[in-house]
């Protein structure tokens, strides 16, 4: 147990007094009859006239944040949920020992007031306070200029005090929520069922990642924690369901970075009989309606980049977008040595016994990323790289996938699915082999999704978006961590 600092110890004596003087320093229920944010958002632009002439009484609660004390007056701030409101506590109106509990509060305290609304000859919104609850003690003072709380840690780590601290953040997580509904009401409306499929996998599939593993001790078998939902809700498509999504985790045993947690929030759709064409048509209609939800207009700012979200998006096939960017022969679509030499002469590392398809996946992501700025589907991306999509008609070496990508990250990952259970269970053995030669991010044989498309999927077209990095960009976010409400960190192991 830490040791006690002086602030800490002056606020467990002002506990004891409490108790003492025959108070509940951890109260019960306290009935309101407003929140700050409604009090703000009805009388903001009330007059004082108005006020005086109305005399509207109200109920609020909240954590005192500051405080300015005049003897036999007292002028506190309450804030609930990034909300702020003034509360006038005077002893005339309170009565002696009700204002006299009143000196003894402490910033981060929690007091319910019952009062009239007026205005000070400042013209601040404040509630004349006439009856006075103590709710909850803090036992902890706020950290030391906790108004402009900027240490980066301590706002990820202790996200309690950040949201004191920054009611702003209260902003994201609220705009977080709403996006989230919208995305429900928008795919409700075209007849998308909302489905739940398992957490724990006996065979992780459906992305090409490294799993989480955990163990049942009952049945005594090893779990994994889902890198995807994909084959669950495919099975789902199989059983005759037309169109299904789920909105939920998924785990990766993977890096940490501003733009990866191992624990994210994904949304994951599927629709038969259609195809990759009429998703992303899907996708252009999802985030434009969202950027009219969420930004009143078609045009959203993200990190200094102005980024116009109305459809039509432009569409490049994956290797041609690598010709375009770098301006290089297209013979280096065909030679493992022509790809090696361009991507040193353009600083891309390889590795020195890099596959040819390495080499282009190195290239792209080095050099075709960064540029991507404007929403751009890349598409038909190489067999190689696919193993869960159709191959194209016209060019069975590429499938019918793409990915989104808006202000240089991917946002969003779908493709005609693939519904052959021969050419799926070669894959799935060839993915096999790469994971016995040392690839662990590599895809498992999951015999019973292959039994299932043996039943017979319908030609289905599947997606999924990319729900933290999509609220980055509508509340313009840089990092990760901004739009979680408690990111992954290294344990805070005391020294």
């Amino acid at each position: 147990m830490e040791e006690l600092n002086e602030q800490q110890q002056q606020r467990l004596e002002k506990l004891h007094a409490l108790q003492d003087g025959g108070l509940h320093p951890f109260g019960t229920r306290f009935s309101t009859t407003h929140t700050l944010e409604n009090i703000l958002q009805s009388y903001t632009d009330s007059t004082k006239e108005v006020l005086e002439g109305t005399s509207i009484s109200c109920t609020v609660a909240g954590r005192i944040v500051a405080m300015r004390r005049f003897g036999k007056a007292t002028f506190a701030a309450l804030q609930e949920a990034g909300h702020r409101l003034q509360v006038y506590l005077k002893k005339d109106l309170l009565g002696d020992q009700s204002y006299e509990l009143s000196q003894s509060f402490d910033l981060g305290d929690w007091i319910g007031v019952e009062g009239k609304l007026f205005r000070t000859k400042t013209d601040e919104l404040t509630v004349e306070v006439h009856r006075l609850t103590f709710l909850t003690k803090g036992l902890r003072p706020l950290p030391e200029k906790w108004h402009g709380l900027t240490d980066i840690e301590t706002r990820y780590r202790q996200r309690y005090v950040d949201l004191i601290a920054n009611p702003s953040v209260h902003q994201v997580f609220r705009t977080r929520s709403r996006i989230i509904n919208i995305i429900r009401s928008f795919l409700t409306e075209r007849e998308y069922l909302e489905v739940e499929t398992p957490m724990m996998h006996s065979i992780p599939g459906g992305a090409t990642a490294r799993p989480f593993v955990t163990h049942h001790n009952t049945l005594d078998v090893d779990l994994y924690l889902r890198v995807a939902p994909e084959l669950y809700l495919k099975r789902l498509i199989v059983g005759g369901f037309r169109r299904v999504f789920e909105i939920n985790r998924n785990f990766r045993n993977e890096g940490i970075s501003t733009i990866h947690n191992p624990e994210f929030t994904m949304l994951e759709f599927y629709q038969a009989y259609a195809d990759y064409h009429d998703l992303m048509d899907l996708t252009e209609q999802l985030f434009h309606t969202l950027s009219l939800e969420i930004t009143g207009g078609s045009t959203v700012v993200y990190q200094g980049q102005s980024i116009s979200l109305a459809p039509p998006w432009r569409r490049v096939p994956y290797l041609d977008s690598i010709i375009e960017v770098n301006q290089l022969n297209p013979e280096v679509l065909s030679d493992q040595k022509i790809a090696a030499d361009a991507a040193k002469r353009l600083g891309v590392d390889c590795a020195p016994q890099a596959s040819h398809i390495d080499i282009l996946i190195n290239l792209f992501e080095t050099t075709v990323e960064p540029t991507l700025t404007q929403p751009t589907f890349i598409t038909d991306f190489p067999l190689d790289i696919s193993p869960l999509a159709k191959k194209k008609e016209a060019n069975p070496a590429l499938t019918d996938r793409f990915e989104l990508f808006i202000g240089g990250r991917e946002l969003a990952n779908g493709f005609s699915e693939l519904n052959d259970p021969l050419d799926q269970r070669q894959r799935f053995e060839a993915q096999v082999a790469l994971r016995e030669a040392g690839d662990d991010e590599a895809h498992y044989l999951d015999e019973d999704f292959i039994r299932a498309l043996e039943y017979g999927m319908p030609p289905t077209a599947g997606e999924g978006i990319g729900i933290d990095r999509l609220v980055m960009l509508l509340t313009n976010q840089a990092s990760i961590r901004d739009v979680i409400l408690f990111p992954q960190l290294r344990p805070d192991r005391p020294l």
